[in-house]
């Protein structure tokens, strides 16, 4: 039964989510705690491992709560029913592409839907930030001073770095200083 609802929770955040990765996090936020597969701390740091991992965020999203929940057949069946509505619909797309492409009210459609997609990026990163930050909208505010320390001193090395070195800071030197920092920080 589990591997039928990890298909089909995934199959409904594929068919649902727009304008990317990052915009369909909350709505397979919404999906995994309504199934109740994961928690919201350990929902945290899944997105923090699929992002920090090669491939699609979804999809990584989904293979990890997918072999959380039922080992390799829930990663499989959780990772087809995320990508199966992007393959069908992006097959038709392109049976149908000349026909439609230069039609203005699928131009108008695109343009309505760009807006929008940006607002929920945006939600979800401020969302991310405050809740890295231990901020909690539900709860009353508590920040984790460690989580503060971590990204004022990320903060600072990436524009002193920035002023000295006349140019932006590797965001694979960002991922290791952070690493360390929580380990020093958090570690003792």
């Amino acid at each position: 039964m589990i591997l039928l609802k990890l298909f089909l929770g995934f199959l409904r955040v594929g068919f649902f989510a727009f304008g990317g990765a990052y915009a369909a996090i909350p709505f397979m936020r919404e999906v995994i705690m309504d199934y109740g597969w994961i928690t919201e701390e350990k929902f945290s740091y899944f997105v923090a491992v699929a992002e920090s991992t090669p491939g699609p965020v979804m999809v990584n999203l989904a293979t990890y709560v997918g072999a959380s929940q039922a080992g390799a057949p829930g990663a499989l069946l959780a990772t087809l029913g995320t990508v199966l509505p992007s393959f069908v619909i992006m097959l038709l797309i392109t049976v149908v592409f000349k026909k439609f492409v230069s039609a203005p009210r699928v131009n108008a459609v695109l343009s309505a839907i760009k807006p929008c997609v940006v607002g929920i990026i945006i939600a979800t990163g401020l969302l991310m930030l405050f809740d890295g930050l231990g901020i909690s909208f539900a709860g009353g505010i508590g920040p984790d001073i460690k989580a503060v320390v971590i990204a004022a001193v990320l903060w600072a090395v990436c524009i002193v770095y920035k002023k000295v070195k006349k140019k932006a800071f590797s965001p694979i030197l960002v991922i290791a200083i952070s690493a360390v920092l929580g380990i020093v920080l958090y570690g003792i």
